[in-house]
């Protein structure tokens, strides 16, 4: 069942830490298999029929610093990258060949801009090196805003600002899941570009302030962006003794919304030490799968597992 289902329904995943683990710990191989360590290996992206897996960029605060962040892209080269079954994707070009050529897309993502310290000319070279996706903030406050663990809960700095500006003329995609809730309406007012949530869930269905509430979901369905349903126990029931249908509540509450069409996943694979029972990597996707198939038509099952996301990459993302 497992085999025929990760052949028939492709799956993009919009948010996963194996770049943070390998920071930590660079004895690890993204290709040695199921080593225990990381969750997303190769092995495993390739046996759940996975098509594009977002890669982020993450810098705890004991490691910040702009080297950091040239050491976890360095990774992505060295041991991403270089697997033949994996395609960097910069392009709407690059997405179409990697797909039709049953490779795996990998899209570089910064989660906080901490270590990026306002510096323009940074920004510009992590673009020539693929960076198509950025969040702000982590949880806290940082150069450009706040996070939505930051006491104060303030929004956008004039530098923050001046990064989203910067970021629509190169055409790095804009991620809202760890910014402020007042900076998400800033972020919402000044953009002139679609932008995501790469990996929140439904705050009505689960009262965590990482989740987006029902305005700010209806906001992000207005301008055509994308909210990638995540895993994370406790963004997914309160309490976090969560199960697969939990998460598939969360994708009925924002389809329900209207936002069928801007649903899709985001795992945070590798960047969780609690996990939902059977869902612990890639691998397991497929049960989730099983349960939407229950839950929903097929058609629509298709466009959250990867056709909501290939679309809005194909329209979003630079032609050079």
């Amino acid at each position: 069942m497992t085999a025929r289902i990760n052949a028939q329904f492709p799956v993009v995943d919009f948010h996963c830490d194996a770049l943070w683990k390998l920071l930590e710990h660079e004895q690890l191989e993204f290709d040695a298999g199921e080593d225990g360590l990381l969750d997303v290996t190769a092995d495993r992206l390739i046996g759940s029929g996975t098509v594009l897996q977002t890669f982020a960029v993450f810098v705890p605060e004991r490691l910040s610093g702009k080297e950091s962040i040239w050491r976890s892209v360095d990774l992505f080269y060295r041991k991403i990258i270089k697997n033949p079954h994996i395609s960097l994707i910069r392009t709407p070009s690059d997405l179409k060949a990697a797909i039709s050529g049953g490779r795996i897309g990998a899209l570089l993502s910064l989660e906080g801009v901490d270590s990026l310290q306002g510096d323009w000319t940074m920004l510009r070279l992590l673009f020539h090196l693929g960076l198509r996706a950025l969040g702000l903030t982590w949880n806290h406050a940082n150069w450009a805003a706040d996070g939505v663990m930051e006491s104060r809960q303030g929004g956008l700095t004039s530098k923050g600002r001046k990064l989203v500006e910067e970021c629509e003329r190169l055409g790095i995609i804009l991620d809202v899941s760890h910014l402020s809730e007042k900076g998400f309406w800033e972020l919402a007012d000044m953009a002139e570009r679609s932008f995501i949530a790469s990996h929140s869930n439904a705050r009505s269905l689960c009262s965590h302030p990482r989740n987006l509430t029902d305005d700010q979901i209806r906001a992000l369905i207005a301008v055509d962006g994308r909210i990638g349903v995540t895993y994370v126990p406790f963004f997914v029931k309160e309490g976090g003794s969560a199960v697969i249908d939990d998460v598939v509540r969360h994708i009925d509450h924002i389809a329900s919304l209207g936002g069928a069409r801007h649903l899709m996943l985001g795992s945070d694979f590798d960047g969780i030490d609690q996990y939902i029972d059977s869902l612990r990597n890639p691998g397991d996707v497929s049960k989730l799968i099983d349960a939407m198939l229950r839950a929903f038509q097929e058609d629509m099952v298709r466009d959250v597992l990867s056709r909501n996301a290939i679309r809005f990459l194909e329209d979003r993302l630079p032609n050079g």
